[in-house]
C-alpha cells in the first residue's frame, strides 16, 4: 500500500489528545481510534446525539421593530439600531441545540507483555480500516476498526498468536451524562441515555476460543485468539423503539463474520473512493505521517503529502456525508465533547457550505445530498420565521442551524447573529448540484425551495437613496466598519456579499424556472429585481468594497472575505469574464494577507479556492503549504484552531479547483492554475459541471494526455491555456485525447482529438 493513501504513526496516540486519534466513520456513527497497546479508547459519535428537542424560540418583539432598526440604520445611529436588534431579533432563548459526543469503548487488556519491540497504527485511505500492530513479548497483536455502512455498525477485531491469548475487559462511558448501563444477554451490554435526544448504545462481543461474559457494565474475556466487538446506537431522532432497533442491528451483523463484514464495507467504501485518484510524485515516503507534516513546516517539499490530504479529504467526507444522514457538522461528525465549541453545529454563513465545496468537483455527489435533505427539514421552520419575524412570505435562516432546522437568531453576537442570506447560500448548492449532474428530477424535487428563497427577498428588499434594492438590517460576515466619524459597526444597509449571493439565488431561479418551464410570471419579477441589486465596486484602495459606502475595517486582516464571494464560490468575478474586477479581488486578497489574513484554517482554505479561480497556481500552492504548516494537526485534520473540518473539505475543493474549473456547464478549463511545482501528475475523475468527467496527464507541466466522458450529451469549449476547442459528445461517450506537437490551427490545448 502505497504511504500516499496511509496516515501511519510509531506510537499510540496520547489519550489526552484526541486530535492524534484516527478517524472513521459510515455517514451516521464516527469514531476516533487511539491505537492504545495495554490500554485503548475508542471515541464514538453518532449523528443524531444532540443535546435536546425543538422548541420555538422566535422573538415576539421581532416583527414590530423590524421598520424601527431599519429607520435607526438610515439614520446612522447604529449603536441604537444594535442594541434594538439585540432585545427584539434575539431567539428566547439565545441558544439552539448543541452536537455531542456519544461516549468512549474502554478496553483494559490484561495479559500483553510489557515490552513493545515492534509497533505501528494506521488508517488506510483504500480500504477505509483504522488498524495497529504491535508485538509484545515477542508475540503479535493486531486491532482492526472499521465503520460499516451496509452493516450499519462498528466493529473491532483484536488477535494475537500469543498461545495465552487475551485477556480483557471492554464497557461503554459516557461519563455522569447516561441513565443506565447493564446486560443484555450473556455477551452483550448497553448504556442508555434520556436526557436531550434519548438513545441506546450496544455493544454485543464474538470470541472464538475462551471465554466470554457480559457482567455489570463490562465484557469480560479470557484467553481468546480473537475477539470480534459489534457496535450500534440509535436515538429517538430516527427511531420509536431505540434498543429493539439496536438489537436487530446487531443480529444482522453478528450472523456475518468480521471479513465478510469487512469486505461490503470495502466495496461499498471503494465505490466512491476509487473514482478520483491524483498523483504528483512517484517518490514514496518512508516517513510516518506525523513526521511528514513536520518536515513540510520545516521548508521541505513532499508532493506526496499533498496526494495524501486530498484523498484523505475525499476520505472524510465519505465517513460523515451520506445519503439519510444528518449533514456533516463543524467537526464532520467527529465531536469529543459535550458542549463543544460553537456546539459543534451547523455554522451557516459559510461553515457547513464549505465543507460540500468537494462534494460535485471530486465526484461525491451522492455525499451531498445530506445538506439537500437538512434544508427540507429547516423549510417549514424557516418560512414560520420569515412570516413571524419579517412578515414575509418565503423562507429565511440566520447564521445557525442545529439538528431540528432551527432557524432563529443564534447568539447574541451582532457581526454575526442577524444575517439572513444563509438559506440563499444553501439553495446555490441547489443550483450547483444540477449543474454538475444536469439532474431535472432533482431541480423539480427542489424547485419550491428555490422559489420560497427568492420569495422572501421579494418581500424583505429595500428601495434606498439610489434605487437600488438592499438587505437590511444586513452584516457582512463577521466583519466591523469604522464610519466617517469614527463610529464602529456592524449592522448595515445592504452590503457586497448580499449582492452577489442574490444575484446568484435570482439567476439561477430565472434560469430553473426556463428548464422547467415553470412560473414565468415570477420570473420575470425576480429578473427585475435582480437589475435592482447594486453592482460590484472597486474602492478608493483598489480592492472590492465590502460595503455599499467606501468604509474603513476595524480589522483589516479579517478572517472572512465575504465581498469576493462572487470569486468564489459564485461565479461574478473571473479573469476571464470580468478582469477588471478579478484584478481588484487579487488587490483585496494581498490587502488583507498583508495584515494578518488566512489565519483560521477554513480561511486558508477559502483562500486557496480564490486564487485558483484567478488562475494562480503558485500563489494557490502557497497557501495550500501555509494551511499544512500553520492549520493542520498531526492526524491531518484542520486546525482552525480549534479542529473544524471546513478547512479539510474546502482545501481538498481547492485542490481539485487548481487542476480543473469549469463554468456554468459550457467552458471547461485544464491546469488552469497548475503550480510550477507540480511538474508531473495526473488526476482521474474529477468532474465538470455539464455531466462531465474529465482526466489529466501532465508532464513537465504540459497536458500530455487526457479524457473527458459525458453523463448527459454534452455541448461546450475545453480549454488549455490559449488554446479551445469546441467539443459535442452524446451521453455516456468518452473521447480519449492524444498529443503530438502540430500547429494551434489543428489543435486545441496541444491536444488532438480523434473525431
Amino acid at each position: 500500500m502505497s504511504n500516499n493513501s496511509l496516515l501511519w504513526y510509531k506510537k499510540p496516540a496520547d489519550t489526552n489528545k484526541w486530535t492524534e486519534a484516527l478517524p472513521i466513520g459510515n455517514g451516521r456513527m464516527g469514531a476516533m481510534v487511539f491505537g492504545g497497546t495495554h490500554f485503548e479508547r475508542i471515541q464514538f459519535n453518532e449523528d443524531s446525539v444532540w443535546s435536546g428537542k425543538f422548541r420555538d424560540r422566535t422573538n415576539p418583539y421581532a416583527k414590530a421593530e423590524l421598520e424601527n432598526i431599519r429607520r435607526l440604520i438610515r439614520e446612522g445611529k447604529i449603536e441604537e439600531a444594535e442594541n434594538l436588534t439585540r432585545y427584539a431579533f434575539t431567539g428566547t432563548p439565545e441558544f439552539q441545540r448543541s452536537y455531542q459526543t456519544l461516549g468512549d469503548l474502554l478496553i483494559n487488556f490484561h495479559n500483553i507483555p510489557d515490552e513493545i519491540t515492534y509497533y505501528k497504527r494506521s488508517l488506510s485511505l483504500e480500504d477505509a480500516v483504522a488498524e495497529t500492530k504491535f508485538t509484545a513479548g515477542g508475540f503479535s497483536y493486531k486491532w482492526e476498526v472499521l465503520a460499516s455502512n451496509p452493516a450499519d455498525i462498528i466493529a473491532v477485531k483484536l488477535t494475537t498468536d500469543n498461545p495465552d491469548g487475551l485477556s480483557l475487559d471492554a464497557r461503554l462511558v459516557r461519563s455522569r451524562y447516561c441513565e443506565k448501563t447493564g446486560t443484555i444477554d450473556e455477551n452483550t451490554v448497553y448504556l442508555y441515555n434520556k436526557d436531550g435526544l434519548s438513545f441506546h448504545w450496544v455493544m454485543a462481543g464474538k470470541n472464538t476460543s475462551g471465554t466470554l461474559n457480559a457482567m455489570g457494565e463490562y465484557l469480560v474475556v479470557k484467553n481468546t485468539k480473537e475477539l470480534v466487538l459489534y457496535l450500534t446506537a440509535v436515538t429517538e431522532f430516527r427511531s420509536e423503539d431505540t434498543l429493539s432497533d439496536c438489537k436487530q442491528i446487531l443480529q444482522k451483523a453478528a450472523a456475518k463474520s468480521f471479513d465478510e463484514i469487512k469486505s461490503e464495507h470495502i466495496e461499498d467504501y471503494q465505490n466512491l473512493e476509487s473514482r478520483v485518484s491524483l498523483t504528483l510524485t512517484e517518490e514514496i515516503s518512508e516517513l510516518p505521517t506525523d513526521e511528514r507534516l513536520q518536515s513540510v513546516k520545516a521548508g521541505k517539499t513532499d508532493l506526496g503529502l499533498y496526494e495524501l490530504y486530498f484523498r484523505f479529504g475525499r476520505y472524510l467526507l465519505i465517513a460523515c456525508s451520506r445519503p439519510g444522514t444528518l449533514p456533516a457538522n463543524l467537526q464532520g461528525i467527529w465531536c469529543n465533547d459535550f458542549l463543544a465549541p460553537w456546539d459543534s453545529k451547523y455554522t451557516i454563513n459559510i461553515n457547513i457550505q464549505m465543507n460540500y465545496w468537494l462534494a460535485e468537483n471530486c465526484n461525491l455527489s451522492e455525499c451531498h445530498k445530506p445538506l439537500f435533505e437538512h434544508l427540507h427539514r429547516m423549510a417549514p421552520k424557516a418560512a414560520e420565521v420569515a412570516k413571524s419575524m419579517y412578515g414575509a412570505r418565503g423562507i429565511t435562516a440566520h447564521h445557525n442551524t442545529d439538528i431540528w432546522g432551527d432557524c432563529v437568531p443564534q447568539d447574541t453576537w451582532i457581526p454575526a447573529t442577524y444575517w439572513v442570506l444563509s438559506i440563499a447560500w444553501f439553495c446555490l448548492h441547489i443550483w450547483e448540484h444540477y449543474e454538475y449532474t444536469l439532474c431535472r428530477k432533482f431541480l423539480t424535487e427542489h424547485y419550491e425551495l428555490l422559489k420560497d428563497a427568492c420569495l422572501f427577498f421579494v418581500d424583505f428588499l429595500v428601495e434606498n437613496e439610489k434605487g437600488e434594492l438592499v438587505v437590511t438590517p444586513s452584516v457582512s460576515p463577521e466583519n466591523v466598519y469604522i464610519l466617517p466619524n469614527g463610529t464602529q459597526g456592524t449592522l448595515c444597509e445592504g452590503c457586497t456579499m448580499d449582492s452577489h449571493i442574490l444575484e446568484e439565488l435570482f439567476n439561477a431561479y430565472e434560469k430553473t424556472c426556463n428548464i422547467l418551464d415553470k412560473d414565468k410570471e415570477l420570473a420575470q419579477k425576480i429578473s427585475g429585481v435582480r437589475k435592482k441589486l447594486p453592482k460590484t465596486k472597486i474602492g478608493k484602495n483598489g480592492g472590492i468594497m465590502e460595503w455599499l459606502e467606501d468604509y474603513g475595517e476595524a480589522e483589516p486582516g479579517h478572517r472572512h472575505m465575504s465581498h469576493l464571494f462572487a470569486l468564489f464560490p459564485g461565479k461574478g468575478i473571473s479573469p476571464e469574464t470580468t478582469p477588471q474586477l478579478a484584478k481588484a479581488a487579487r488587490k483585496t486578497l494581498e490587502m488583507r494577507l498583508s495584515q494578518g489574513g488566512g489565519h483560521t484554517g477554513w480561511s486558508r482554505a477559502w483562500i486557496i479556492n480564490f486564487y485558483a479561480m484567478l488562475n494562480d497556481g503558485n500563489e494557490a500552492n502557497f497557501h495550500l503549504k501555509e494551511l499544512m504548516c500553520h492549520s493542520t494537526l498531526e492526524n491531518l485534520f484542520d486546525d482552525h484552531p480549534p479542529f473544524q473540518i471546513d478547512g479539510n473539505f474546502g482545501a481538498t475543493a481547492g485542490i481539485a479547483n487548481m487542476l480543473l474549473k469549469s463554468d456554468a456547464g459550457s467552458k471547461v478549463y485544464l491546469l488552469h492554475a497548475l503550480p510550477d511545482e507540480w511538474k508531473n501528475g495526473k488526476v482521474t475523475g474529477l468532474r465538470a459541471k455539464g455531466g462531465l468527467t474529465v482526466d489529466i496527464t501532465w508532464k513537465n507541466g504540459e497536458i500530455t494526455a487526457a479524457s473527458v466522458t459525458a453523463e448527459k450529451d454534452y455541448t461546450g469549449e475545453v480549454i488549455y491555456k490559449d488554446n479551445t476547442t469546441n467539443v459535442s459528445l452524446k451521453a455516456g461517450e468518452t473521447r480519449d485525447i492524444g498529443f503530438k506537437k502540430l500547429s494551434l490551427k489543428n489543435h486545441i490545448m496541444g491536444l488532438k482529438f480523434d473525431e
